[in-house]
Order: C-alpha cells, then sequence, then structure tokens
C-alpha cells in the first residue's frame, strides 16, 4: 500500500515545482538589470552632461 501511494506521489504532475519558480525568479533578474542597465545608461549619456554643464554655469563668477 506504502509503495503505491509513493508511486502515485510521484506521478503527480500537479502544483508548482522548483523549475518554475527558479525560471521565474531568473527572468525576474534579467528583466532587472536590463532595466537598470537602461537607466544607467540614460543618466550617463543624457542626464549627467546637462547637470554638470548646469552646475558650472550656476556657480561661474566670471562670465
Amino acid at each position: 500500500m506504502k509503495a503505491l501511494q509513493a508511486k502515485g506521489k510521484l506521478m503527480e504532475t500537479s502544483g508548482e515545482g522548483y523549475v518554475d519558480t527558479a525560471v521565474k525568479i531568473l527572468i525576474a533578474v534579467v528583466l532587472g538589470a536590463l532595466l537598470l542597465a537602461g537607466l544607467y545608461a540614460l543618466f550617463n549619456e543624457q542626464v549627467m552632461p546637462t547637470l554638470t554643464r548646469r552646475i558650472q554655469e550656476m556657480f561661474n563668477y566670471a562670465g
């Protein structure tokens, strides 16, 4: 009887497995990394040069 119950448990396909959870976590990490890389590129190329120029203009007492 116990062997049949064990065999039944091993053949069950319901529920969420460890592989599904690992794939979801991996997808979330990859999407997060892509989002951070995009934000870093945006800030590095667009925002920071403009901000640096404006700060230098603001504290430029000579002109």
